[in-house]
């Protein structure tokens, strides 16, 4: 939610810097921007609605060394240029961007208006360089005043404050994402809310952790306690993936790039250290309940994982959506077991449901994307999948990693764990036969024949009942079609009323004991007059048309949805939609 980026050092085009630092973080928000250089002694501010990736990096302060950035996607406020940030306080001293939602802002704004502060926007941003001005009524020390401002907040946020009578950045952080880049050869620093925002320039950083800040002055930085003001020493971690990941090559959209990418990424996922999974399978064996959590696509992941341990491990798991686990708290004790899920790593409910977990005692194994991210420290284990810089909005490549890791577990409960990996690596090898172009093309033109329609519906049984769930959420949020994932056999206790001539609907069948079932369903809704689309391994008389896919037995949901995030990208595409950044949605949720 929202993408953040600063410059502070010896270089004189932080301008230029900081604007192609948003550009890379444009997936975290691009309803709006804005870019605020020191420069001559005073901020220069320049922000519009829309995105940044069309606007020359050039025209922005080409003699400052010290500037911040940010990429909006609208939480308190409308889409306008007077709230995109950055934000200045009233004397126009101090400018600020920031990350999250300050929840207790009405009371703070009510309180300094009765001090004599007026307001141009509608955001909870602008009260926060409004109460750094009223704290440097007591103070000639800016970051002091910055901390006072932040001790009086109450919500999830990350914050960059500039002011005029310093060369420094001050950076806070409570539930959002912070991480500084250090360039050890050119000199200064870096402070993003994403890696990619200075990637090309240091792949040195150090993460900040909640309730800290830090003090940068482009020579030097001082991490600190937000409450005490105590020293927090930081270690350097260094980046191993390369920034060429993190670019499209010679894609047009990250989306397609990122689906294609599953050739190598799940093969990357199953690479784990097999003593850790062992006693990870262990732990769940040994637990007294197990909870999955995750949000949107990684919940779909947690969802097909309670078949796999069922399955597979003949073992009970409970999913809940991290959103929704506060009330199951009565369930936990110190021997339970939470797993989360996110790509992320920063997604906001998850960390919620994680706290409520802590608080009754009970464990947390992550499964995460991002090394060093919130979750992944907060966790007890963690599970890197691997997958990769993944800047589309709609996640593809980091589901079928967090899937691999989970069946991997699930096959090591049952002292599987070498089938397991070589039924994932053989499935990930068929991936390159299955994405040729050719097929891709058949897709494409499926697509064709389908973009024009107002409703979609996606059916499957067993694990491929959470990838039907999961292909409607693909098809809605980057084509904007109406598209819903049911249970099979749910169909006639409802959904069937829905179907009308023409309609497409897309089965997802695999070689199981559930495969008669699924296909008596198909033929139920062709019946009705559907057109049906089958995503399976054989060829079958209900469908209308076919997309075949390798036979990978539990394997299965992993191949199924790919073709299906192949189709979601051409009907996005065929209707004119960017596929990289749909409307209202941001990559990282770091908002409950």
């Amino acid at each position: 939610m929202c993408g953040i980026s600063g410059y502070v050092g010896p270089r004189t085009d932080a301008g230029k810097i900081v604007s192609d630092g948003i550009k890379h973080l444009e997936y975290r928000g691009y309803d709006s921007w804005g870019v605020a250089c020191k420069q001559d002694g005073a901020i220069k501010i320049q922000k519009d609605t829309g995105k940044i990736s069309g606007v020359d990096s050039s025209i922005f302060c080409s003699t400052s060394s010290l500037a911040i950035a940010h990429t909006r996607w609208a939480t308190h406020g409308g889409v306008t240029s007077v709230n995109a940030h950055p934000h200045m306080s009233g004397d126009g001293t101090i400018a600020v961007v920031h990350n999250g939602i300050i929840e207790n802002y009405q009371e703070l704004r009510d309180d300094l208006i009765t001090k004599g502060h007026t307001f141009k926007s509608e955001t909870d941003t602008e009260i926060i360089p409004h109460l750094i001005e009223e704290e440097m009524k007591s103070t000639d020390d800016f970051a002091h005043a910055v901390r006072n401002a932040c001790k009086m907040f109450d919500g999830r946020y990350a914050l960059l404050a500039m002011n005029t009578t310093s060369e420094t950045i001050v950076a806070a952080r409570t539930g959002s994402p912070l991480i500084v880049g250090v360039n050890k050869t050119k000199g200064g620093y870096f402070i993003a809310s994403d890696i990619p925002a200075f990637a090309e320039h240091t792949k040195t950083v150090q993460y900040l952790d909640d309730g800290e800040m830090v003090v940068c002055d482009g020579k030097s930085i001082l991490f600190t306690d937000i409450a005490s003001g105590e020293e927090r020493p930081k270690r350097e971690v260094e980046i191993t993936w390369s920034v060429e990941q993190a670019h499209k090559g010679e894609f047009a959209h990250f989306m397609l790039k990122e689906i294609m990418d599953q050739k190598e990424s799940i093969a990357r996922a199953v690479n784990q250290d097999e003593e850790q999974i062992k006693t990870i399978a262990k732990a769940i064996t040994d637990a007294k309940g197990t909870f999955l959590v995750g949000c949107g696509t990684a919940g779909k992941a947690c969802m097909a994982a309670e078949y796999f341990f069922s399955v597979i491990a003949e073992h009970h798991i409970n999913f809940a959506p991290a959103s929704e686990f506060k009330v199951y708290h009565h369930f936990l004790q110190p021997e339970s077991l939470m797993i989360a899920v996110s790509q992320s790593g920063e997604t906001a409910d998850v960390l919620e449901a994680m706290k409520v977990a802590k608080s009754k005692g009970a464990k947390v194994l992550a499964i995460v994307n991002v090394e060093g991210s919130s979750i992944d420290r907060e966790a007890d284990y963690t599970l890197l999948i691997n997958a990769g810089p993944e800047r589309a909005v709609a996640s593809t490549k980091a589901l079928t990693g967090q899937m691999a890791v989970l069946m991997m577990i699930a096959y090591a409960m049952k002292n599987q764990l070498h089938e397991g990996k070589t039924l994932l690596l053989e499935s990930a090898g068929q991936i390159t036969e299955l994405l040729n172009p050719r097929y891709v093309e058949r897709i494409e033109k499926l697509a064709e024949m389908i973009q024009d329609k107002e409703d979609l519906y996606i059916i499957g049984k067993s694990w491929n009942y959470p990838m039907a769930l999961e292909s409607a959420i693909k098809i809605q949020e980057v084509s904007y079609i109406h598209a819903e994932g049911f249970a099979g056999g749910e169909l006639k206790h409802g959904p069937i009323a829905l179907i009308e001539e023409g309609t497409p609907c897309i089965a997802l069948v695999g070689n199981d004991e559930v495969t008669t079932d699924i296909i008596s369903n198909t033929i139920e809704i062709k019946s009705r007059g559907a057109m049906t689309i089958g995503v399976a391994p054989e060829n079958n008389e209900a469908f209308d048309e076919w997309l075949k896919v390798p036979d990978v037995g539990n394997a299965q949901a992993l191949i199924n949805i790919i073709p299906i995030q192949v189709l979601a990208y051409y009907l996005a595409v065929k209707r004119g939609k960017d596929p990289d950044m749909p409307r209202n949605l941001a990559k990282s949720v770091t908002v409950k």
